[in-house]
């Protein structure tokens, strides 16, 4: 035990849910006779799902601070069915139509953030009426009836990664690079980690320690690297997943990188201290 907490970093209890994660694939993998680890499940998985976790990644820092957005669905739905119809009936151009789309949410999260920093209204009930005012906004611009997404949107939503270069990597070679990017960046995040723990303390975990932990994120990366880019002909890695692996990055950059996110995690941890340590509260 000590052997694994020391690779895992010191704390086995934020791993938890993932092994409870792991479990639960395994088992759900023995019940369908081994379909549950395929990789037209998993793309299905990813492709389908990929939207609910890019709104969960903007609901991270409004549960952080305290608050909630009920509302974040509603704002989806009403920017996603703009879009639709500016690029099929008013035949914006589909960029056009995406930053028409990103517009909107922008407003709608201000429009919120007014509410609940300037007139100190709770966010519960703020978004509890954006929910109401957008989803029958849906409804009222598309008359109830759905909107064709055009088909250079659809690749967004729907699309993989494309397939270029030499056939003997016997896989998806987007696919192949996507993966050989990120076993690059994990090693390259250790070792900084590694570096600036021995810098800042004088001391550093063990070697092995490292090296073990890396080998052990290497070795799913490429599992689920392979089992992405050996799918059936002309599936990949689905471009929903890249999008959200980007904002991902971005995400993690800003909480851990800026003054913003650790703001953020100053006023989701105590209101008053953060306010007398001189955070602007009302901003964050």
């Amino acid at each position: 035990m000590k052997v694994i907490k020391q690779i895992l970093g010191g704390d086995l209890k934020r791993y938890t849910m993932v092994v409870a994660l792991a479990v639960l694939i395994g088992i759900f993998n023995i019940i369908s006779d081994g379909r549950m680890l395929t990789s037209s499940n998993f793309q299905n998985l990813l492709a389908g799902n990929a939207y609910v976790l890019v709104l969960a990644l903007g609901m991270l820092m409004v549960i952080v601070i305290g608050q909630i957005d009920l509302s974040v669905g509603s704002v989806a739905g009403f920017s996603g069915m703009v879009m639709a119809i500016a690029a099929r009936e008013l035949n914006l151009p589909w960029w056009a139509a995406v930053l028409l789309a990103l517009i909107i949410g922008l407003a709608a999260g201000a429009w919120h953030g007014f509410f609940l920093a300037k007139l100190g209204i709770p966010g519960f009930i703020t978004t509890l009426g954006g929910m109401m005012i957008f989803r029958g906004g849906v409804i009222w611009i598309s008359k109830s009836i759905s909107v064709p997404a055009p088909e250079q949107l659809k690749w967004f939503g729907a699309g993989y990664l494309p397939e270029w270069g030499p056939k003997f990597t016997g896989m998806n070679n987007s696919t192949l690079v996507l993966g050989i990017i990120g076993i690059a960046a994990y090693v390259l995040s250790q070792l900084k980690k590694y570096k600036k723990s021995a810098e800042v303390t004088g001391t550093s975990e063990p070697k092995w320690a490292v090296a073990a932990r890396i080998a052990l994120v290497s070795l799913i990366i490429g599992y689920f690297t392979r089992l992405f880019g050996t799918g059936r002909e002309g599936t990949s890695f689905p471009v929903p997943g890249l999008i959200l692996l980007i904002l991902i990055i971005v995400y993690h950059t800003i909480t851990q990188k800026t003054k913003f996110g650790r703001n953020v995690y100053a006023v989701g941890g105590n209101k008053s201290a953060a306010a007398l340590s001189g955070v602007n509260v009302a901003r964050t």
